[in-house]
């Protein structure tokens, strides 16, 4: 015979379960817009079932139903959504990275406006070609020296952009360090709590959460894997391991630099790196080499006839001496930039002056683009800057002829005449070619990187746009379904309340309403 209050703990327990998946309905509906939350579900199973009681075993048909209980409530995720997300979360974190220097690259070179400095060296060049038409004119020299001083300028600013750049990288990688100690930091406290939690059986499903949102901030920031295991989660950067269980790894900035291509291949940390030692190092190195060039790079010239050298030059092997100064023929030379070449004239000063250097280094160094400037004497007189490669004896006495312009018109050519870059760096990205073929080549070179990381930024962000659609999918709130399940589980929660209703009168009809005739 079956308990009369049998079917009264049915009801219960349907109750009880009900009201579970409709509160953890609630929930899901709650976060919706909850960053990182999984969406949670109420795990039912049909209770043991118990034999109707008998002294051996129940002549009763089957087994007599218990009810329903919930068994966990657990969150939907799928690992190796995860795992996709966060290998392709490393990729654009690199390539974000690695577009937004080129692009404050692009905006350093400023190329191509009438500001940048391929139009200062234009103003230069055409400034020697002023003067070869009037070399004697003092304003003519002063123009040349101005259109110099813009010139260093240009490549001193641009140079301290880069060096800039170079430090904000170093301090973001720094800053980036930081971030990621406190996110390790926090999972390690988070796999101890977790740990904690499940020792007693219940689902830490709001605190997984917690934890897999971080893993995802890591995954953008360096290419960080996770294993599960009985303790919580490993997280590991190539070979080495960042969270052990409850033991965080803290990290300086130095050993990630030194990570840089072995562990390290990957996320924000890599494309800083990469950025910093790579693209701006490059191209910082590649203006030296096009400044460089142009004060000193080897490069033919003609020399007209009628030319008198300076005492001692060396041209091609030979010194130039005495009577022997003067040029018979057009002599064809080698000389060091356009440096070598203004040392070919004379200055406008009386007594009789060979022209000196016309850029120098500021420190005494190797001429960088950090260091160039136009020479002091220039600064301080423009009749220091040469334009004639002639000079007349009178009286015994040797003088520049201050009419003669083959200098000013050699250099006004200058910006047409190629140069040998390697002989000041044999990595120069153009090997013989023009002062504008170099620095051609440099925004060209830009150009193409930062085309390629605009391309590479945009299709891996439109794959992890992707995954995570998909993770979403799986995972995310759709309060769509929510609400559906709120109408079936309100419905299931009714009826059982229903069922208890009726279970309720029928005990009350048993109790007061059967025993009482003859009352």
């Amino acid at each position: 015979m079956r308990s009369t209050f049998h079917a009264i703990e049915t009801a219960k327990r349907s109750l009880f379960t009900q009201q579970a998946a409709l509160q953890t309905t609630g929930q899901n509906v709650a976060n919706a817009n909850t960053t990182g939350y999984s969406r949670q579900t109420v795990n039912m199973v049909a209770s043991r079932p118990i034999e109707a009681p008998g002294l051996t075993h129940s002549t009763s048909p089957g087994q007599l139903g218990t009810g329903v209980e919930f068994s966990s409530i657990t969150r939907i995720r799928e690992s190796y959504l995860d795992n996709q997300f966060r290998n392709e979360n490393q990729n654009n974190g690199s390539w974000s990275i690695r577009q937004d220097t080129l692009q404050k690259l692009e905006t350093i070179m400023n190329e191509p406006t009438d500001s940048g400095l391929r139009s200062v060296l234009d103003n230069f060049f055409n400034s020697w070609q002023d003067l070869s038409e009037n070399p004697e004119n003092l304003t003519a020299r002063k123009l040349v020296r101005e259109n110099a001083l813009a010139l260093t300028d240009a490549i001193n600013q641009m140079n301290r952009q880069f060096d800039d750049l170079k430090s904000d990288l170093t301090t973001n990688i720094g800053t980036k360090v930081s971030q990621m100690n406190t996110s390790l930091q926090t999972i390690a406290d988070l796999n101890t709590q977790i740990k904690r939690i499940e020792a007693f059986g219940d689902n830490a499903n709001d605190l997984r959460d917690q934890r897999d949102v971080l893993v995802d901030e890591l995954s953008k920031m360096a290419n960080v894997t996770v294993n599960e295991t009985a303790d919580g989660y490993q997280v590991s950067m190539g070979g080495q391991v960042l969270v052990d269980n409850g033991n965080p790894t803290t990290l300086e900035a130095a050993d990630v630099i030194g990570a840089f291509g072995s562990d390290l291949t990957g996320g924000e940390l890599y494309g800083m790196i990469l950025s910093r030692d790579q693209y701006v190092s490059s191209f910082q190195s590649q203006l030296d080499t096009l400044v460089n060039g142009l004060a000193n790079g080897e490069m033919t010239v003609t020399l007209p006839a009628g030319s008198v050298l300076p005492e001692g030059t060396v041209l091609n092997g030979v010194t130039y001496s005495g009577t022997n100064r003067t040029l018979a023929s057009d002599l064809t030379a080698t000389v060091k930039g356009l440096n070598g070449l203004h040392q070919l004239g004379y200055t406008n000063q009386d007594p009789l002056k060979a022209a000196g250097a016309f850029f120098v280094s500021s420190d005494g160094s190797p001429l960088t683009a950090g260091n160039i400037m136009v020479s002091k004497d220039i600064q301080n007189d423009a009749n220091n800057i040469a334009a004639s490669m002639r000079t007349a004896t009178s009286g015994g006495t040797e003088s520049v002829v201050k009419g003669n312009k083959n200098l000013a018109l050699l250099m006004a050519q200058f910006n047409d005449t190629k140069i040998n870059f390697t002989s000041v760096n044999p990595d120069a990205l153009t090997g013989t070619g023009t002062v504008n073929d170099m620095y051609s080549s440099i925004i060209g070179q830009l150009g193409i990187q930062s085309q390629e990381a605009q391309r590479q930024t945009t299709n891996t962000q439109a794959v992890v746009d992707q995954v995570d659609a998909r993770r979403q999918a799986v995972s995310g709130v759709s309060l769509d379904e929510e609400m559906a399940n709120l109408i079936k589980f309100q419905h299931a929660y009714s009826a059982a309340a229903r069922f208890m209703t009726t279970i309720d009168e029928t005990l009350d009809k048993i109790i007061n309403g059967t025993g009482v005739v003859g009352r």
